[in-house]
């Protein structure tokens, strides 16, 4: 996930682990705990062509994304496509590009996109939470790649990492110009706030967090100061959970962190506290066996703290479909660490699923 509920869902969590007993004061420097293991969110690739693009979801908001072309593509054809979203609270610069640079090395064209008040797509007030939203910049993006020339509308799929799983799943349900569907370490960002990890998070928990921001409202409808929730912390301490570590590793330290232009580091993957509650209503795995016969493909590592996300959404989706467990990965390790992501079996999806005439 980005973060957006780690707080949240770390604090319910913690209700039931032992103290360490430290002082929470002593911080830590802001530096990887692990570069290694072949993380390259920053990747770039001489066998493909980038170019910025934009484009109007069904709202009139432009969102804006990154489209890869294979250079050795074959223009004269109309080829498959792949739409990479990336992580809740994240900008396509991070784990997203490397995803559409990856596949398109892979010989298909795709576009990673900013999600609608993130990045560099439109949207007030910032970071702000609105998954119906999210789902429609997924079709708008199907929109424009399916009337560019060298693309076969009838060819496209999508692949939704951390939150973005959710997303396009929700998408998927109600556009079935969507042929394939992938996620990777996926969040059910509805689930992860309702009820935390492992349902860790009480009823009466839940309804405190909604009740804080609902009062919110009044402060900011008259005026008052827009208040963040979640998201990563700035720095370490000797108190900090595993799982906020592990994400820290990744959004600020120089191994994916990344500041869109006009935003401000501290508030990169912290959403607006009072329209983060929306996700209490946000249930993407519902019908989801609705999307079958479109095949689906859930990645998620072995040790990945989002596991159960990915099963869940396995047992529940309709066939074909399939549950890939990546030895040795961790939640985060699959946003970036290019030799544990199991490209060969999504580049085997895709050339299956989206192959002349099989997507029909």
């Amino acid at each position: 996930m980005n973060t957006c509920v780690i707080s949240n869902f770390l604090k319910a969590a913690a209700a039931g682990m032992a103290t360490v007993g430290m002082a929470a004061t002593l911080i830590m420097p802001a530096m990887a705990e692990d570069m290694s293991k072949g993380a390259t969110n920053f990747f770039t690739s001489d066998k493909v062509i980038v170019q910025k693009v934009t484009f109007k979801n069904q709202y009139q908001m432009k969102v804006t994304g990154n489209l890869f072309i294979p250079r050795n593509l074959d223009r004269s054809a109309k080829n498959p496509a792949i739409i990479v979203g990336h992580p809740m609270g994240a900008v396509k610069e991070q784990s997203a590009n490397l995803y559409a640079a990856k596949m398109a090395e892979r010989g298909f064209v795709t576009l990673s996109l900013d999600l609608s008040f993130w990045g560099e797509s439109e949207g007030q007030p910032r970071n702000a939470v609105l998954p119906d939203l999210y789902a429609e910049d997924y079709s708008a993006a199907v929109d424009y790649l399916g009337t560019q020339s060298i693309v076969d509308r009838q060819r496209i799929g999508v692949i939704g990492v951390c939150g973005s799983g959710s997303f396009v799943i929700s998408a998927a349900k109600i556009d079935p110009r969507m042929k394939a569907i992938a996620t990777v370490s996926m969040y059910d960002m509805g689930a992860a706030n309702r009820n935390a990890l492992n349902h860790s998070q009480t009823l009466e928990q839940r309804k405190k967090i909604i009740a804080e921001a609902a009062e919110q409202r009044y402060v900011e409808f008259t005026g008052g100061k827009t208040r963040y929730t979640s998201g990563t912390d700035p720095e370490l301490n000797k108190d900090t959970h595993p799982i906020q570590r592990e994400f820290f590793d990744f959004y600020r330290t120089p191994r994916g962190e990344y500041t869109p232009k006009g935003s401000s580091p501290k508030l990169t993957t912290h959403p607006t506290l009072t329209s983060n509650v929306k996700f209490m209503n946000f249930y993407p795995f519902n019908d989801i066996e609705t999307i079958s016969p479109r095949p689906m493909l859930f990645i998620t590592g072995d040790a990945a703290h989002s596991r159960e996300f990915s099963e869940e959404a396995y047992k529940l989706a309709g066939e074909p479909k399939e549950l890939h467990i990546v030895p040795g990965a961790g939640h985060v390790d699959l946003y970036d660490r290019v030799n544990l992501i199991p490209w060969d079996k999504l580049t085997a999806f895709f050339n299956k699923h989206l192959a002349q005439g099989a997507a029909r």
